[in-house]
């Protein structure tokens, strides 16, 4: 059997890696954060990476930048990669 998914229309932002306070406003939670690339920070080789900690139904996430945050139809939050955002998600009036 096939299926096809339902059109709804969704809220998300782009995270960004500099945007943690925009984040934190569209989820209205103050989001922990971890350090990816401790060792490139460390070595001189690139800034530090942080990913967020998304809160979601199935228990927590990460966001890396690049990944949209999404809210859902039941106003849970979730990330998503940019790829599979780009193929399931177009923008809406």
């Amino acid at each position: 059997m096939k299926f096809r998914k339902k059109p709804v229309v969704i809220e998300a932002v782009l995270y960004t890696g500099l945007n943690v306070a925009d984040i934190n406003a569209f989820t209205g939670q103050d989001l922990d954060s971890e350090m990816e690339s401790e060792t490139a920070y460390v070595a001189g080789q690139g800034p530090p990476i942080f990913s967020l900690i998304i809160p979601t139904l199935e228990g927590n996430h990460k966001a890396m930048p690049g990944d949209y945050i999404i809210r859902g139809v039941k106003g849970e939050y979730y990330p998503c990669k940019p790829d599979i955002f780009e193929m399931t998600y177009e923008p809406a009036e």
